[in-house]
């Protein structure tokens, strides 16, 4: 028996085996073609009903299977896996373009369509029935057969890619390690650092001190080590990642993707990639991105080049160094940030205990959004390391079932993230509720020390966890525009609104407390987290400006296939943000998993669109109240439990009462 093919309310993991996969998903395929057969020869005339919303209900299964799967293949994934993702990818972009290049079934969708404004349809069925139509003939129901071959050919070289891509990347930082046996190597590093390298030394049989490039080991050693030429080591071997002279290299998968995309952006009559993707986002448009990016840019490139000429002379003066390089950044910053706020994250990590951040997160939860969080050990997981709760409201109604998985392992990429594992929607007369998890990489506790979060750290887990609370509290009637379904650069402001929490005294003391004597932080350290939140803040809005602005370049350029280098086109498009001597041996875009692996192509300015909605939204909450109940009862009414129901900027005008001004965001981060 298939566990998969079987009827399962939770994800089965522990009874699945890779065996499984392939067949289930053919299967799963069938089933999906099956039910859009059904659509396709009803005889009657096509209707909101027997058409829109049973296209809508179609390949339930195959979505839960594979959902399963694509995140495994992220969070704990083998050799096994990652073969089979090879072998199923091109079978699920073949499903795809068999739906939406099936003429007869376009001519149902469309039918319905053309008559929309007779049917007396609500906004979300408008939004639906649109989505939908728009789904057909954005991506080739319109092709002559010629084209729609070739759009076939281009999606599925393209589904194979960019797993080429995140395999390279993964392979390149499994494959290196730093293996330290001299203690003056040390040098500068926490004990909790050094603690936690001689388990990874340990776990692989060795002596002494083993340096991975998973976040939790490479972050502390560039911020704290003395030694310049070791930080140095790592940083170079973080930023080489796909750009070594092995069988890992990304660049030309960077360049086949870049071009494909293209390609197939002016199959379907657009002018490059980024105006197909933007056609459909708040920013509609390369233009209003490139007019935005550069507004903020101008306003936060002086302030940029004053941190970085203070850091500088700060490194010269301490250390005699001439020339800041990319190794130097997070040493020096920490160091002038100690001396400019006596704050140090070692300090703060104590009152930062995992568990600790995990329970003030759902305390927050509780008192914002009416959210009850009970852990439970009955649901199945993946790996050990993943904790399962059963979510309610305070009245006791089942909310949703919540995955947390913390700690970085071999099989696991580097980041956090957010997925979920069975949507919310309405069937019948029942509101399924969805089943959500969230994947992160934090620090591991060690024999003498649990899981102490830096404050990085401690905003990922808040990041994080306001995605999943977009999806937990989806409340809509089709799983297509549920929880996080939003326009993408709408789509980071349930994340990026909660992350500001951190900062507030009022949240800090629910969870900020020792992990020995239980002491709450002291309002000393609080004060200094909120004075230096936007230190550098000019040097990290041009870094991810830099990111934007790079993606930008490689998806709304006119003619990519006249690009031969990655990294000369990279220094290129970094030229108005640079800051730091460029490292010949590294490279940005070969390991850019966001934009060449993930959803992020022609988006990654969302997460700066998102925060200017963000300081908008927050300054609501400072006006009336961190824990105001009628502020957050109208974010979750308008935002979290809407999904994309509607235009995002409608829903954003409801609960905040007018637009956003880029002001907020300005004045949070000191550039006015």
């Amino acid at each position: 028996m298939n566990p998969l093919l079987q009827d399962f309310n939770t994800a089965p993991f522990s009874k699945i085996e890779e065996k499984h996969y392939k067949p289930a998903i053919n299967k799963a395929i069938e089933i999906a073609k099956e039910e859009i057969n059904v659509i396709i020869t009803n005889s009657e005339v096509p209707t909101f009903n027997n058409t829109t919303v049973a296209l809508d209900l179609t390949g339930e299964k195959l979505n839960r299977i594979t959902t399963i799967f694509f995140n495994l293949n992220s969070a704990e994934t083998t050799d096994g896996i990652q073969k089979i993702a090879k072998d199923i990818s091109p079978w699920l972009s073949e499903f795809k373009n068999d739906m939406i290049l099936n003429t007869k079934l376009f001519k149902k969708v469309k039918v319905v369509y053309d008559k929309k404004e007779t049917l007396d349809l609500n906004p979300e069925q408008e939004m639906l029935l649109e989505k939908q139509y728009k789904g057909f003939s954005r991506n080739g129901a319109n092709l002559n057969d010629t084209h729609k071959a070739e759009l076939r050919k281009i999606d599925t070289e393209l589904s194979k890619l960019s797993l080429q891509f995140g395999e390279n990347v993964l392979a390149d930082g499994n494959a290196f390690e730093m293996h330290l046996t001299d203690s003056t190597d040390l040098v500068g590093l926490p004990e909790s650092v050094k603690e936690a390298a001689k388990e990874v030394a340990l776990s692989k049989d060795k002596k002494g001190w083993v340096f991975t490039l998973d976040y939790p080991s490479y972050i502390p050693f560039v911020m704290y080590s003395c030694k310049r030429e070791l930080r140095k080591k790592l940083a170079v071997a973080m930023g080489k990642k796909g750009l070594q002279d092995n069988e890992n290299n990304n660049e030309k998968v960077v360049l086949n993707i870049v071009n494909l995309r293209h390609k197939r952006a002016n199959l379907l009559g657009y002018k490059t990639h980024a105006h197909f993707v933007l056609e459909e986002r708040m920013a509609e448009s390369p233009e209003k991105v490139l007019a935005f990016s550069n507004e903020l840019l101008a306003k936060a490139k002086p302030a940029a080049k004053r941190e970085f000429a203070s850091l500088e002379n700060y490194a010269k003066k301490l250390d005699g160094i001439d020339q800041l390089q990319k190794w130097d950044s997070a040493y020096y910053s920490e160091k002038l940030k100690k001396e400019l706020f006596n704050l140090d994250q070692e300090l703060l990590k104590p009152y930062f205990k995992l568990e600790n951040v995990i329970e003030g997160v759902f305390l927050i939860a509780e008192k914002l959004f009416d959210l009850k969080f009970e852990e439970i050990k009955t649901i199945d997981t993946y790996h050990e390391d993943v904790k399962t709760y059963n979510v309610t409201d305070t009245t006791g109604n089942f909310i949703s079932v919540f995955y947390a998985d913390f700690h970085p392992r071999k099989g696991k990429r580097n980041g956090a993230w957010m997925t979920s594992y069975k949507s919310q929607q309405i069937k019948g007369n029942t509101n399924e509720r969805p089943h959500v998890s969230i994947v992160c990489n934090f620090t591991k506790p060690t024999a003498t020390k649990p899981s102490l979060l830096t404050f990085n750290e401690v905003t990922t887990l808040f990041h994080e966890f306001g995605h999943a609370l977009h999806g937990m509290l989806a409340n809509t009637m089709y799983k297509s525009l549920s929880g996080t379904s939003v326009s993408w650069d709408f789509v980071e402001l349930p994340s990026q609104v909660l992350e500001n929490w951190c900062y507030e005294k009022e949240a800090l003391e629910l969870f900020a407390k020792h992990y020995e004597t239980n002491e709450v932080i002291p309002m000393e350290y609080v004060e200094k987290i909120k004075e230096s939140a936007s230190f550098h803040e000019g040097m990290q809005t041009l870094r991810q400006l830099s990111f934007g602005l790079l993606d930008m370049r490689w998806h709304a350029g006119e003619s990519p296939e006249t690009i031969t280098s990655v990294k000369d086109f990279e220094n290129e498009a970094f030229a108005d943000t640079k800051l730091y001597p460029d490292v010949t041996e590294n490279c940005m875009s070969t390991a850019f998993s966001h934009i060449f692996q993930g959803g992020y192509s022609a988006g990654y300015y969302s997460y700066k669109w998102a925060e200017v909605l963000d300081a908008d939204a927050f300054e609501y909450f400072l006006e009336e109240g961190i824990f105001n109940k009628e502020v957050a009862t109208k974010f979750k009414e308008h935002v979290l439990s809407k999904g994309g129901t509607e235009k995002p900027m409608k829903l954003y005008k409801r609960f905040r009462g007018k637009a956003p001004k880029p002001d907020a965001l300005l004045k949070r981060a000191g550039l006015i």
